[in-house]
């Protein structure tokens, strides 16, 4: 095996992503041809296994992706990212509000984006190299916030801290606490909100919708910590799963869309009286396990239009830091169907092995019935 032989832990919110896409987002400059000729030769592996562009990958697995390949590399350029600027450099570590030998936590700003993508040039992954530090290697991304989505983001310092990481997000250890200011006021306080995601047709990926028969199960807490009376409320929300704009989607297709969310909303997501249009979807907390034992729980400052918005409906801030973090959560149905069926499995093994042992036990009586059984019938006289 080659030196140079690459290897990728897959990240939370690439759950479920198609091969192709995974290297589209993050090794962009890997055509597919590329890809699909390492996959057909054997060299492109999941946790050991061969696989092709299509197959879709799991957060946790490890990709193996060979090296680059010399007539390749010669014949285009290596892309480089441009060095960045002293005042970018000090964007990103204004950013940082939390920094351990394993991990980094960012507040990041509404408006930037987590990756780079067509035409957006301006991206957390593309500051890291000012956040760097003392560390051998570049940080790493372990999950992501929508562009004009605010607040704690996670980012591992080493290769083992994105494993620990990946591995958290997807046994659902990990906890992110959002606050949202959303239209109305739901009748129930304290909900759960179950609801499949899909993309929706026609949108290029860039939308998605709530689809009962093709989209991938999604499940969101919220409560309500206050509410300015029949027009607005403040919620907390809580993601189960990582589907793409899940809290956008869910909050919308209960009939209360989030403040400034256009997207999802339409026009019904904009509030009079001086409240911002932007966006009010903040990260406000991130609980997960440290790779070195103990655990990271850090919290992001509210950007200004959102603290701004909560001031103009009469709301204080500090009731939503009051709302105890969620205990073991109950499992779903599918979960539960699940443990059953793990649970009759177990019991019919179990049942077998009495069986066998029995059958050893009483071996001399056993035997002769089996002899009698198989015994040839009597010649008759003549």
């Amino acid at each position: 095996m080659s030196d140079n032989v690459r290897q990728f832990t897959v990240g939370y919110d690439d759950d479920g992503i198609r091969v192709d896409r995974w290297f589209k987002r993050h090794l962009p400059d890997t055509s597919f041809t590329l890809v699909a000729k390492w996959a057909r030769t054997g060299q492109l592996r999941v946790d050991g296994a061969r696989v092709g562009p299509g197959d879709r990958i799991q957060a946790g697995q490890v990709l193996r992706v060979p090296p680059a390949e010399p007539e390749r590399a010669e014949g285009r350029p290596k892309y480089e990212r441009p060095p960045l600027s002293d005042d970018e450099a000090a964007f990103a570590r204004e950013m940082v509000i939390h920094k351990d030998k394993s991990a980094l936590v960012l507040n990041k700003p509404p408006g930037l984006a987590t990756q780079g993508g067509t035409k957006t040039t301006q991206h957390v992954d593309g500051l890291l190299d000012a956040l760097q530090y003392e560390a051998e290697g570049r940080p790493k991304l372990v999950h992501r916030l929508d562009k004009d989505t605010s607040g704690a983001l996670l980012v591992a310092r080493n290769a083992r801290a994105a494993a620990s990481f990946a591995k958290s997000f997807s046994s659902r250890t990990a906890r992110k606490i959002y606050w949202a200011l959303i239209v109305d006021v739901p009748s129930i306080d304290d909900g759960m909100i179950e609801l499949p995601i899909a993309k929706q047709p026609g949108t290029g990926g860039e939308k998605m919708h709530v689809d009962e028969e093709n989209g991938q199960p999604a499940r969101t807490r919220y409560r309500v910590i206050e509410r300015a009376g029949n027009r607005a409320a403040w919620v907390e929300l809580q993601p189960f799963t990582g589907r793409t704009h899940q809290l956008r989607v869910h909050m919308a297709a209960i009939g209360h869309p989030i403040v400034g969310d256009g997207k999802y909303g339409g026009p019904a997501a904009f509030l009079t009286g001086g409240i911002s249009r932007k966006m009010h979807l903040h990260a406000r907390r991130i609980r997960v396990d440290h790779p070195d034992g103990g655990e990271i729980d850090v919290t992001a400052e509210l950007p200004t239009h959102f603290a701004e918005s909560l001031s103009l409906l009469g709301f204080e801030p500090m009731a939503g830091d009051m709302m105890p973090l969620d205990e073991k959560l109950l499992p779903t149905r599918e979960e539960k169907k699940a443990h059953a069926r793990a649970h009759a499995k177990s019991v019919r093994k179990e049942r077998r092995g009495e069986r066998r042992g029995r059958g050893e036990g009483g071996g001399g009586a056993s035997g002769e019935r089996r002899g009698r059984g198989r015994a040839a019938p009597a010649k008759p006289k003549r």
